[in-house]
């Protein structure tokens, strides 16, 4: 009987917005039709969050703006009154969006609190990451996801992370082991061009030994061939 290796890939969220009233950002004045929105990024247990990023979009004109946390988990912004906000964590190569929240139409200037609290997934599998049939070799259609990872490695400058290779079972245990590792030491090597330190990068192949779905099926079959980013630490 296949047993399929299944990870948990949620976060908790919680968001809680005050009312302040009568406060401008530091060092910067909102129009008169925008609100200042302060931002507090943690996790769960209450530690900042910093180098992370927020994207929010406006549901009216579609317009987004992304803060960077500090230090201390902390970011500041002016958004649009009487608008509605998806906001958004980027997880590594990938958006994954946290909550919608409104911004009163209410007159005369005034700050709105905004704190998040999330554990972002350990493992993220990499989309639009492809290589040749029973190859190591990217496509040329993989770069732009991986140069999205570039960059958020770059912005998580002290992240170490494992470079996971899967396979499917077509072909021997052995055969598709060394292709998983081949295909992660490819991956590894191009974050590596791009001007991640090696030293941050391990790359390893589990070939066909944890699979996400049933081998038999193309489309099952297709969900195991994949490449995961482990975070090991940040």
């Amino acid at each position: 009987m296949q047993t399929l290796f299944f990870k948990n890939t949620l976060y908790s969220l919680l968001v809680i917005i005050l009312f302040v009233g009568n406060t401008n950002a530091q060092n910067s004045t909102p129009a008169e039709d925008e609100a200042t929105v302060k931002v507090s990024v943690t996790s769960m247990d209450g530690k900042p969050r910093k180098n992370d990023e927020i994207t929010f979009v406006s549901s009216k004109k579609g317009k987004s703006q992304t803060i960077v946390t500090n230090a201390d988990g902390k970011s500041v912004l002016f958004l649009k009154k009487g608008d509605k906000y998806d906001v958004y964590y980027n997880n590594l190569n990938e958006k994954e969006m946290v909550q919608q929240f409104e911004i009163p139409e209410s007159k005369g200037k005034y700050t709105l609190s905004l704190t998040l609290k999330y554990d972002p997934p350990r493992t993220i599998t990499l989309k639009n990451v492809f290589f040749d049939t029973g190859k190591a070799t990217l496509r040329a259609e993989s770069f732009v996801a991986l140069n999205e990872l570039v960059d958020a490695l770059k912005l998580k400058s002290t992240m170490v992370v494992e470079i996971a290779g899967h396979t499917d079972n077509v072909g021997s245990i052995a055969s598709n082991k060394l292709l998983s590792e081949q295909r992660a030491v490819s991956v590894k090597n191009y974050l590596i061009k791009k001007g991640i330190n090696g030293n941050r990068i391990i790359a390893k192949g589990y070939g066909d030994s944890e699979p996400v779905s049933y081998n038999d099926s193309e489309e099952g079959k297709q969900q195991n061939r994949r490449t995961e980013v482990r975070i090991i630490s940040e």
